[in-house]
């Protein structure tokens, strides 16, 4: 009873697939291809051998509809002022200092933070806290922890202070 649906199905999909792919399907130039045979001949397509084509159409790019045809295109110069160049000439100072100052606040901090850490790691022995007298592993994991720690704030400092030696220099 389940399989007498299915036949009709099948057979309606085998004719409709059979249908699809029956007709000859020529080339005409590189990238245009025809099912059909009047057109073919009088373009003087060719008769392409073998399985069916798949053709996916793309996208023609098309400028705006805005923008003017060069001939009756008016050119616009645009003349900048000196008052507007120092106004943004002066802007552009007052948020590089800004980035200076806060670059230069992460620095401090990741220095302390540094100095925090190689005091807690004490060149590879940290004191020993209450449960890690009795578990050694413990112990040896906060160690590499530290470790980590140490290596990533180190690493920390060096890109502060590569994204300050980028900056231009304040006056």
């Amino acid at each position: 009873m389940k399989y007498a649906t299915w036949i009709p199905v099948a057979a309606i999909l085998l004719v409709a697939n059979g249908h699809a792919q029956s007709g000859n399907v020529y080339r005409c130039g590189t990238n245009e291809y025809t099912d059909n045979t009047a057109v073919a001949q009088a373009r003087g397509c060719k008769l392409i051998d073998g399985g069916g084509v798949t053709v996916i159409h793309g996208t023609r790019v098309r400028p705006p509809a805005s923008v003017a045809t060069p001939a009756t295109a008016t050119p616009t110069v645009r003349v900048a002022t000196a008052s507007q160049s120092a106004s943004g000439q002066a802007e552009q100072r007052a948020r590089d200092a800004d980035a200076r100052a806060i670059l230069e606040s992460e620095l401090r901090k990741a220095e302390a933070r540094h100095a925090e850490l190689q005091r807690e790691y004490n060149k590879g022995e940290p004191e020993k806290l209450g449960p890690e007298t009795r578990n050694h592993q413990k112990y040896l994991d906060r160690v590499a922890e530290l470790k980590a720690a140490l290596t990533r704030n180190e690493s920390d400092i060096a890109g502060i202070k590569r994204e300050l030696s980028r900056l231009p220099a304040s006056k």
